[in-house]
């Protein structure tokens, strides 16, 4: 067994737990694991400490950790933070494995505290003892019964052990999902609650659950992503055997980071960047709790949803309208069924139905017996019929919803096509669950489940083996620090592969004019060059569709003019080419300390940070990546063409993306932005431009 392995097998399935700060009282801290250990099944010894009691609910205390006299596999440590340093450090001179910290006043105090908590890990690290926490509910694992976790939930709703793992930085957002899928019927085989991440964080917490054969999901909830590597192999490790991760990264908004960071201590980090990671890794993003849980049923049974496409039916139309409506909000599209599907589902339904997608199977339902199972059966050999929402509004007498729970069971068996219920009515949802068969109260539930299941799955199919995916480049330095003016801004991306327009920088009226004439005489823009002033447009200091040379002369005149009085040392301008392209893009570079290089493409211009169509990629990437990314756009479409528009060079904004990526990957110890406005995208086959551009290096 490996040191990581014995680590976590210490935790999850110890031989013997040793409590310090041990109660008599299970509704106390140092009670409640205790309490748990003998009620829900642990078979190991148990040890609590307490110099102040003989024997502690049942068990034998001790009066301190070395009186024991064996190194216990695990230790959780229930006392105060001011005595915690002193436990941490008798823990490690005993040999002990791993402890779980519960104090607080650690990192998320403040400075103080932070330099604590390294004291904290430093102690453990000296020892090689492994740590949770501090600030952290516990760790728990329900087929062995080692609930080392102060949680009160435990008492109000009792655990089953099942193919489910939570893992969380937060103690509560551990049990809230807890608490919904127990109350739904499913099992949790692991629940931990990290808190401040000192040693063992939720990462490496997570690559443990998903090492377990059973699990199937894992939910995550973090505040911070303080080891990318990690959770990328645990996804990689989920992915290889079926299983799903679902995670919540909080601390999206600017409220809400503040509150992450004063929760565990922990930097939020680039909320764009650990969108990109997710989805690069395919981990799907959940938005709160609810979204978190909503296709648990669809993730356990693992049926292969294809390409998504739906096919809704429903006794009611109104209910097939709105969930047609409803998928088109979610990007679900409904299937357009085979013609000879169609003609038998004419056959089968009533005249007064509808066979077409949503069916509406109309109140014959009541009086056809087998209709409902004729239909899944039209239904299950057309191969564009990916996935099944049934909508049951009402049902009463003379319904037989134990019948068509069978039949809708024995379709997704049989077909291995996900299939889900919408129905008010908990008695009928009961059924259809009971059958095994996934159910929402609503049909924006069940709809909703499904376009995350199917989105999903595209996501994970995609996702990057980390194992094959390239090893970062050596750092090279760059020259400079600060806003870079527009010809050094330029060059930097000529040399990064970025096709540039044709331009002259000029610090004297002759010059320009001298570039005119190199240029051909064509029609050229004469701008302001400064790095002090990247909003050139906002000063008069851009002279657009010059013909000759003595506008040339003027504009370069007045330009040089004006970067005088605003205090600028040297004063240039540049010459350019005027570029007329098909359409502005954005291409952009910020580099986060924790995940890297992000590159932005968008729609460009003036209207960029107010129509915010942008997607965003992890450095590095390939041109196939970027145009799947570019299929999310909002302006997708013009790569097609559209109306009078002819089809624009995706080819060619995929590899400046690529290019720029892998130079800022290069670079990335010393680059701190690249801003590209616009990225001039010309029609199919006639390249691109970047015309317009500002680049920060940060030194090096």
């Amino acid at each position: 067994m490996t040191e990581t392995a014995a680590t976590f097998n210490a935790l999850f399935s110890p031989s013997s737990v040793a409590v310090i700060g041990a109660s008599d009282n299970p509704n106390k801290v140092g009670g409640r694991p205790i309490h748990y250990l003998r009620a829900f099944g642990y078979t190991g010894e148990v040890f609590p400490v307490n110099p102040g009691r003989e024997v502690i609910q049942g068990y034998r205390a001790y009066p301190d950790l070395g009186a024991i006299g064996k190194a216990p596999d695990a230790v959780v440590i229930a006392v105060s933070g001011d005595a915690t340093l002193e436990q941490v450090r008798q823990c490690g001179a005993a040999g002990v494995k791993a402890a779980v910290i519960m104090a607080s006043g650690f990192a998320e105090t403040g400075e103080a505290g932070r330099q604590r908590q390294q004291e904290l890990g430093a102690l453990a690290n000296a020892s090689g003892m492994r740590l949770v926490g501090p600030n952290a509910q516990g760790t728990a694992n329900f087929a062995s019964g080692a609930v080392l976790n102060f949680s009160t939930m435990f008492m109000e709703v009792a655990p089953q052990d099942g193919p489910i793992a939570i893992i969380s930085q937060s103690g509560a957002a551990s049990v809230m999902p807890y608490a919904l899928l127990r109350q739904a019927g499913y099992g949790v085989r692991y629940l931990v609650a990290t808190g401040n991440d000192a040693d063992l964080d939720a990462c490496a917490m997570t690559a443990a659950v998903a090492a377990d054969p059973d699990v199937r999901l894992i939910l995550v909830y973090l505040e911070s992503v303080s080891d990318p590597a990690q959770l990328a192999r645990a996804a990689e490790a989920a992915r290889a055997r079926g299983a799903s991760i679902v995670a919540i990264k909080a601390g999206n908004s600017q409220r809400g980071a503040k509150a992450a960071a004063s929760h565990t201590g922990a930097l939020v980090g680039n909320d764009a960047a650990i969108d990109a990671f997710l989805a690069r890794h395919g981990i799907w993003r959940a938005r709160d709790i609810g979204e978190l849980v909503r296709a648990v049923p669809l993730y356990l049974q693992q049926r292969h949803p294809a390409q998504g496409r739906t096919v809704v039916m429903s006794h009611s139309g109104a209910v097939g309208v709105m969930a047609a409506d409803l998928a088109e909000r979610h990007n679900l599209p409904l299937t357009e069924l085979q013609p000879a599907t169609l003609r038998e589902l004419g056959a089968i339904l009533p005249a007064f139905g509808t066979a077409s997608n949503p069916l509406d199977m109309t109140a014959a339902l009541l009086g056809k017996g087998d209709m409902f199972a004729r239909v899944l059966q039209a239904l299950g050999a057309d191969p564009q019929a990916d996935m099944v929402m049934v909508g049951i509004p009402v049902a009463g007498p003379g319904y037989d919803v134990e019948t068509l729970a069978r039949d809708a069971a024995a379709f997704s068996a049989h077909q291995a096509k996900p299939l889900v219920v919408s129905a008010p009515q908990q008695s009928v949802r009961e059924v259809f669950v009971r059958h095994g068969v996934p159910a929402f109260v609503t049909e924006a539930d069940a709809i909703a489940a499904l376009a995350q299941y199917a989105a999903h799955h595209r996501l994970a199919e995609v996702a990057t083996v980390t194992e094959t995916a390239p090893a970062w480049p050596e750092a090279q330095r760059l020259d400079g620090s600060g806003l870079q003016d527009e010809a050094h801004s330029l060059a930097l991306l000529a040399e990064a592969g970025v096709p540039i327009v044709p331009h002259h920088p000029c610090d004297s009226v002759d010059a320009a004019v001298a570039a005119f004439d190199a240029l051909g005489g064509v029609p050229v823009v004469v701008k302001g060059c400064a790095a002090d002033v990247p909003h050139k447009s906002e000063h008069g200091l851009v002279h657009l569709r010059l013909t000759d040379a003595a506008s040339v002369a003027r504009a370069a005149h007045d330009c040089l003019d004006t970067l005088q009085r605003l205090g600028v040392a040297s004063p240039r301008v540049v010459v350019a080419t005027m570029v007329k392209g098909r359409h502005e893009f954005a291409l952009g570079v910020s580099v986060d300390p924790v995940f890297g290089p992000l590159v932005m493409i968008g729609e460009g211009g003036t209207l960029l940070e107010l129509r915010k169509d942008v997607v965003t990629l992890l450095a590095p990437f390939t041109a196939a990546d970027v145009k799947a990314a570019c299929a999310r756009l909002r302006l997708a479409p013009l790569f097609d063409g559209y109306r009078d528009i002819p089809a624009l060079d995706l080819d060619a904004m995929a590899s400046s993306a690529v290019a720029l990526g892998d130079w800022a990957l290069r670079h990335r110890t010393a680059l701190a932005s690249v801003d590209i406005n616009p990225l001039m995208v010309m029609a199919a086959g006639e390249g691109v431009m970047a015309v317009d551009a500002v680049v920060e290096l940060k030194g090096n």
